[in-house]
């Protein structure tokens, strides 16, 4: 008889939102129905029930022994590095002989990029987008590695989708506030504007940051504010999640190569897909240029050694 797989527990942020919960309480569901041969179960790390210990006794009753965590966050700030970490910990104690293995946050997958287009484009409704400023809204942490991680995401959302420009903001902890990262957009000279929250679902803080736009725009009738919707529970967030949990249960962590110009076609850099990666030819290195040529043309490896 061939093992059953890891059962796989989705850990969520938690939200004072009704709505926002249930969202994220209809996202586990559907991807239990989506993947039959699985033991699915979710909960929370803090705000909404169930809690997450009580997703894992759920998981443990229906007779799962191993299982893959995958954190359904977009950046790996406090939540993700400990809070998830420690309470599967308190699990495993609690339920003796239970075994885990810990999947990476979503973000900025380019799958996660395709959608946030998409949410753009249903705003900018064929304004041309090299006159379109957007600013990303991530959720802001104490964490100044979670912060970069957003500047990360509004940088690959910029490469070669032709928008004016990508500018970065947070609705809380962290700066700059969602009014000053617009005022910087002004100051660049943006006329049109459109705020793209970095969120997964509808809840106090996307509706935190759709307020705030609304009034700041308010004070500027002569430019076009617009804001956009939250990801949402689209299919590529399910396939998504699934890709975390294959990669937990391998245990095949990787380095960024959800973002690499040669595992990934990102727009505008598709022909680097499957380069062969070379050596970056250095000019004191003895024994590389005997034809004296300098294999000049090798520059394009930039020696990404991936584990791939």
């Amino acid at each position: 008889m061939s093992t059953p797989p890891p059962a796989l527990l989705i850990a969520g942020h938690g939200t004072r939102d009704d709505a926002g919960a249930e969202a994220f309480r209809d996202f586990v569901r559907e991807l239990g129905r989506r993947h039959p041969e699985l033991p699915v179960a979710g909960g929370f790390i803090e705000l909404s029930p169930p809690p997450l210990g009580e997703a894992v006794t759920e998981l443990v009753e229906r007779g799962v022994r191993r299982f893959a965590a995958v954190p359904l966050m977009l950046v790996s700030a406090g939540h993700a590095k400990g809070d998830i970490p420690a309470a599967l910990a308190r699990e495993k104690e609690r339920h003796p002989g239970i075994s885990y293995s810990y999947g990476r946050p979503l973000g900025p997958h380019p799958a996660l990029l395709g959608v946030l287009e998409r949410r753009l484009d249903e705003v900018l409704d064929g304004v041309d987008r090299s006159e379109v400023t957007v600013l990303l809204v991530g959720r802001g942490s104490t964490d100044p590695d979670a912060n970069a991680e957003v500047f990360k995401a509004a940088r690959l959302l910029w490469e070669g989708r032709g928008f004016a420009g990508v500018e970065t903001a947070f609705v809380s902890l962290a700066a700059p506030d969602v009014p000053s990262g617009l005022e910087r957009c002004a100051r660049l000279g943006a006329r049109r504007i459109v705020v793209l929250p970095y969120f997964l679902f509808t809840g106090v803080l996307p509706d935190r940051v759709r307020r705030q736009t609304k009034e700041w725009a308010a004070a500027r009738p002569e430019l076009d504010v617009r804001s956009a919707d939250v990801i949402g529970p689209e299919p590529e967030l399910l396939d998504l999640v699934m890709e975390r949990y294959e990669e937990a249960v391998k245990g095949d962590l990787r380095m960024n190569c959800d973002s690499c110009v040669y595992r990934i076609a990102l727009p505008g850099f598709e022909d680097k897909v499957g380069m062969p990666q070379q050596p970056h030819f250095h000019p004191d290195d003895d024994g590389h240029h005997h034809d004296g040529h300098g294999h000049g043309h090798h520059h394009h490896g930039h020696g990404h050694a991936h584990a791939h």
